[in-house]
């Protein structure tokens, strides 16, 4: 049976979701939207770990993940996708794997590529949401573009050494280009493996990134549309920036010069 063109909980969903369900804003409505939607997760690494795994939980019924690398003793300390018996294996494989063992019922989508100007555009197009774990300028760039042009909603997080972010890019209202035109110098801005990060950043990053898409997915609550939430873990301190969508952007703006995917190792000077 299907109601509001969804299909009906079986007796096990209702079970599996139980406290889901009993919440006003939540309820059966919410969960089968839940099932029922599809997340591109970019990256199963130290946001995507957690990303995927909630999201997973949650109920998201089609999770896709993009990563082409494979699992090493260093990312343990904070990609909880993955455990000591998983090191060398593919990390789409073990992150499969792990989501699968937490939830059965969902499915899992996995892209063992690299995400480039080619291929960005066709993967992206069969999901409703995604969210970017990445942590080089290029591909975040290429995902801001990539989602701007089919109209996809970015939910966009990054993390180093004590320090997180975390924003949602609607259609229409902004995008990363409007606060960030340009990448950094080559060099001028180290990533995790020269900087290092704190091994629990991650975790509540990701965990703010999934809850953006549920709401979003849901239609509920106030998401970071236009704002960007900053993470000081060392003090704990929280604070938000305004975003707002720039009329000289160059891919949102009033005149456009980038109005298909451009090549974004290039473009970052990698």
């Amino acid at each position: 049976m299907t109601e509001n063109g969804f299909k009906s909980l079986t007796p096990l969903q209702v079970k599996r979701y139980s406290r889901h369900l009993i919440m006003p804003n939540v309820g059966s409505l919410g969960q089968r939207k839940l099932i029922d939607s599809r997340i591109l997760v970019v990256g199963a690494g130290g946001l995507g770990s957690p990303v995927s795994l909630y999201l997973s939980l949650a109920g998201v019924g089609n999770i896709g993940i993009i990563d082409f690398d494979v699992v090493d003793v260093s990312n343990l300390q904070r990609q909880i996708l993955h455990t000591d018996a998983d090191v060398g294996r593919r990390k789409v494989e073990s992150a499969k794997e792990t989501l699968k063992s937490h939830n059965p019922e969902v499915n899992v989508t996995t892209h063992e590529v690299p995400l480039n100007s080619e291929n960005a555009m066709e993967i992206i197009s069969d999901y409703d949401i995604v969210i970017n774990g990445a942590d080089n300028f290029a591909t975040r760039y290429l995902v801001n573009d990539a989602c701007f042009l089919l109209k996809k909603p970015l939910v966009d997080g990054a993390i180093l050494v004590f320090d997180g972010q975390a924003t949602t890019y609607l259609p229409g209202m902004g995008c990363y280009r409007c606060m960030f035109p340009d990448p950094p110098p080559p060099g001028e801005v180290p990533n995790c493996a020269e900087a290092g990060v704190i091994g629990a950043l991650p975790g509540l990053v990701g965990s703010i990134q999934a809850l953006e898409a549920i709401k979003l997915i849901m239609g509920i609550g106030q998401t970071l549309t236009s704002r960007m939430l900053l993470i000081d873990a060392l003090s704990m301190e929280f604070r938000e920036i305004k975003i707002r969508r720039n009329p000289d952007c160059k891919l949102c703006g009033e005149n456009p010069e980038v109005t298909q995917l451009i090549d974004y190792e290039v473009f970052c000077g990698m």
